[in-house]
């Protein structure tokens, strides 16, 4: 994965991009310490997750909670 700064991208822009329809990933560097900011993807691998299906697992796998279960449901969903 090559990683080049603002600059660079703004000069090569038309070749970072034909890297990019390649299938390479570019990563983005910003300021003096060059922090890692952004990564070009193809945007096929961007678009290519497919969404989860809710209620797959309806009437195949069955979940059952005990009553001595001490988590809230905001608990469960914050950790």
């Amino acid at each position: 994965m090559e990683v080049i700064t603002v600059g660079e991208l703004k000069a090569r822009f038309c070749e970072i991009l034909e890297q990019v329809i390649k299938g390479q990933e570019i990563v983005i560097s910003f300021g003096k310490q060059r922090k890692k900011v952004a990564v070009l993807v193809p945007y096929s691998r961007f678009k290519g997750k497919p969404e989860r299906k809710l209620g797959l697992l309806k009437g195949r796998a069955s979940c059952r909670i005990h009553d001595d279960f001490k988590l809230s449901d905001e608990e469960m969903l914050t950790s």
